[in-house]
């Protein structure tokens, strides 16, 4: 059965090789669909039609593929997923994860001026939503915070926003695979905000 659905979907993949002819793009895109392993084959299905693709990870040392074996791939999960990368022929070539669930259901993505979200349980629960100028913290049992900021200081693997006007805020994002307590999902960068002095951790990920 596995054996047909391979064949199945290399023959899906077929129409995708008049691409191949195409210049590839500029620089990696944020793919997003469902992924599973078959035959020891990584199957993306982008969300947005029914096509497939073979993921090739050329991430430094595989690290995609081993955040994405963090929750479940190898278990047979069917994973959501948002890949950086380049389509090229039937192959997406993989640089980097944004991020990855185990509920194998596409998600919807952020508002047009939403650029980051983050969460983490270090100390309590908290998440945040930042883009455009703004940003919304929220921590339950507390009134919400919304928030001005400067623009970033970005590196290749950081980036770096400090907060205007009360309380002082400031946090940065660094890429490197996240893992959250008590979460089935793994996230592309690291996330630690310093608020009136008290520091919140947890991990990011790009809208």
């Amino acid at each position: 059965m596995a054996r047909f659905l391979i064949s199945s979907l290399v023959l899906a993949l077929l129409p995708l090789s008049a691409l191949a002819a195409e210049p590839p793009p500029s620089g990696p895109k944020l793919a997003s669909g469902l992924l599973m392993k078959q035959e020891g084959k990584l199957v993306f299905a982008p969300c947005r039609d029914r096509s497939y693709a073979l993921v090739d990870d050329i991430s430094p040392g595989a690290t995609v593929t081993a955040a994405l074996e963090s929750v479940g791939l190898g278990a047979g999960k069917k994973l959501y997923v948002e890949l950086w990368g380049t389509l090229e022929g039937i192959a997406l070539k993989v640089t980097g994860l944004n991020l990855a669930r185990a509920d194998g259901r596409c998600q919807p993505s952020g508002g047009p001026d939403e650029a980051w979200r983050a969460a983490g349980s270090e100390p309590a629960a908290w998440t945040l939503a930042a883009g455009g100028d703004a940003l919304l913290l929220k921590r339950p049992g507390r009134p919400e915070q919304r928030l001005g900021y400067k623009g970033s200081r970005d590196t290749a693997q950081l980036s770096v926003y400090e907060g205007t006007g009360e309380p002082p805020i400031a946090w940065r994002f660094e890429q490197k695979s996240c893992r959250d307590r008590g979460s089935d999902a793994v996230f592309g960068w690291t996330a630690s905000l310093t608020v009136a002095g008290e520091i919140l951790r947890g991990c990011a990920w790009q809208r």
